[in-house]
């Protein structure tokens, strides 16, 4: 499943805590990587990928409805998302090496 730095560094907060994990430590993914994102719209980005992650199964959110939409408080991983935050960190990267001929 592909998913955006954002929904891994997501994962592994989640993975890492344990239990039910307000969505304020997310905002130190912005500070680790020193992205260039404009600061009003972090909140927004953050409650995007929030929503998709629920609406795949990997999430459950915890929050209050307002007449409009849902305000996501805090988040607790289900089981495909545990299988998926795993795959994570057990993941290693392929780097493009070539094969040498013996010769």
């Amino acid at each position: 499943m592909r998913l955006s730095t954002l929904q891994e560094y997501i994962l592994r907060v989640v993975l890492e805590e344990g239990g039910r994990v307000n969505r304020s430590l997310f905002l130190q993914f912005y500070e680790i990587k020193k992205s260039n994102s404009k600061p009003k719209l972090r909140g927004k980005i953050i409650s995007q990928s929030l929503e998709r992650m629920i609406e795949r199964g990997m999430l459950i959110g915890y929050g209050h409805r307002t007449r409009e939409k849902w305000i996501i408080d805090a988040v607790k991983l289900t089981s495909l998302g545990r299988i998926e935050a795993e795959r994570l960190f057990g993941e290693q990267q392929l780097l493009p090496l070539k094969k040498r001929k013996k010769s």
